[in-house]
């Protein structure tokens, strides 16, 4: 027998983690313009069989607003009897919550072997250049190079793998439909090798400027990017710089577009939450087709009664596909959705909210939510931030509606930043005062010995940050 064509054994889930953990990862370091394409991604996808394309696929992209969106529908569609995958990223606590069926997260056994089967195509050998002297067109071809005829596999990064693994995955459980979140951007970003039935576009802002652009409108031709011909497109961009950009390349692909604001709008009943209760918000929709009942919102925020318009403008676009989803599944959809960390009460007396705010856009959206729906009190602010953010323009939005700042960084994540840099822009930007820790866990306690039993602590500025600090604040 020829030992060097036998499959090699499977790896621990140690070990296939730590083959994962140790590529390429954007969601560690930022990444340049140019470190972004699809053709890896593509030739990764091809060599598993092209899962992708055995999917009916909802494709999610936004500025914010897409996980939360993605949740709601893969709700709804779980609760109209669909087996729903839902993909998303980055994860709060573990990263098997990226990759789900039916509500719940892949196992440890699962993942370890599509890792496995991955890693066993991405180091596999691919065929020499014609060239005897190896060079390709620009040159020397150097192990792990760019273009085809790489003799010692593809450098795939992280993303990648976790999307070929969320793709493998979903057939592999017989997924009638998947749920897909945009991990970056949306044009060059490795969920968009999919053909989707319907395209989501949520709320448009500013984030990762210095990759997208600083500008709106370099910003929604990024996220526009995810429209496919003759495939209608769902837009929760209101924006008029984006909404142009976005109405643009619809018409351009010839791609049926219904816009919030224009073609389905929403109103808002703010849920209350007090010491003892909270008392759910509502959100009432009329598209061209109807207008829905009001319905219960598992979800507090203005922000997330938008989130679900376009959830329910989907939902409609899918019904005309063909898709069996009554009122019934929409109405409990929405109602029992779950997404920790979003304007979560993970304690009362006081009052502890965890949120993962993560730009100017989210900070206006998580204060507007705490004057609505939050007892009028002292507010005491626990952050954390990532380099990449405008943390000074949060710093702005966030100040004026809290006490006390208890400053820090996570630890999992090399783009946190220093305590004491968020010291001297929250100094640039506020008067208010603030303490700094070394660790979340140290800001958190020194937040809870500070608060009196009527106060409210928020927890936001990352989702690292809110997965750092969820599983010492909440039990099971």
């Amino acid at each position: 027998m020829d030992h060097s064509l036998a499959a090699p054994p499977l790896l621990s889930p140690e070990q296939a983690r730590a083959w994962w953990y140790g590529l390429i990862n954007f969601e560690q370091r930022t990444p340049r313009a140019d470190d972004l394409k699809l053709e890896h991604m593509r030739r990764l996808l091809a060599q598993l069989g092209n899962p992708h394309q055995r999917l009916r696929i909802v494709h999610i992209a936004g500025s914010k607003g897409k996980g939360s969106t993605a949740a709601m529908l893969a709700s709804i569609l779980r609760q109209a009897g669909y087996r729903t995958g839902l993909f998303t990223s980055p994860h709060l606590c573990r990263v098997e919550e990226r990759f789900q069926v039916d509500g719940q997260a892949i196992s440890t056994a699962e993942l370890t072997t599509l890792l496995d089967e991955i890693r066993c195509c991405a180091e596999a050998p691919l065929p020499q250049p014609s060239s005897t002297r190896g060079e390709g067109e620009n040159g020397p071809l150097s192990p792990g190079g760019g273009g085809p005829g790489w003799g010692r596999g593809v450098p795939y990064t992280f993303f990648e793998v976790a999307t070929a693994a969320g793709f493998l995955h979903f057939v592999r459980r017989r997924v009638e439909a998947a749920v897909v979140e945009v991990g970056l951007g949306g044009r060059l970003d490795s969920t968009n090798v999919c053909q989707p039935l319907v395209s989501i576009i949520t709320s448009i802002s500013f984030d990762h400027t210095h990759l997208l652009g600083d500008r709106l409108a370099a910003i929604a031709a990024e996220k526009g990017g995810i429209i496919k011909p003759g495939r209608p497109i769902i837009s929760g961009a209101t924006v008029p710089e984006a909404r142009a950009v976005i109405e643009r390349i619809s018409r351009e692909r010839r791609a049926p577009l219904r816009q919030l604001g224009v073609d389905f709008r929403y109103a808002y009943t703010p849920g209350h939450v007090t010491a003892t209760q909270t008392q759910r918000s509502y959100v009432s929709v009329v598209t061209p087709y109807r207008r829905w009942p009001e319905l219960e919102l598992n979800l507090l925020g203005n922000h997330q009664a938008a989130n679900a318009a376009v959830a329910i403008a989907c939902v409609e676009a899918l019904q005309v596909e063909g898709w069996h989803i009554p009122d019934t599944a929409v109405a409990a959809g929405l109602a029992e959705v779950s997404w920790p960390a979003r304007l979560e009460v993970v304690s009362r007396r006081p009052l502890i909210v965890l949120d993962c705010a993560h730009n100017v856009a989210s900070a206006l959206a998580l204060v507007e939510a705490l004057q609505a729906s939050f007892p009028p009190a002292r507010r005491l602010l626990i952050f954390a931030g990532s380099s990449d953010k405008d943390l000074a323009g949060m710093f702005r939005v966030l100040a004026p509606h809290f006490a006390h700042a208890f400053l820090t960084r996570y630890t999992d994540n090399p783009r946190s930043v220093s305590a004491e840099r968020l010291a001297e822009l929250l100094r640039a930007n506020s008067n208010l005062p603030a303490t700094l820790y070394p660790t979340p866990a140290d800001a958190y306690q020194a937040a809870r010995a500070a608060a009196a039993p009527d106060d409210v602590i928020v927890i936001t500025g990352s989702v690292y940050l809110a997965g750092e600090l969820r599983p010492l604040l909440v039990s099971g």
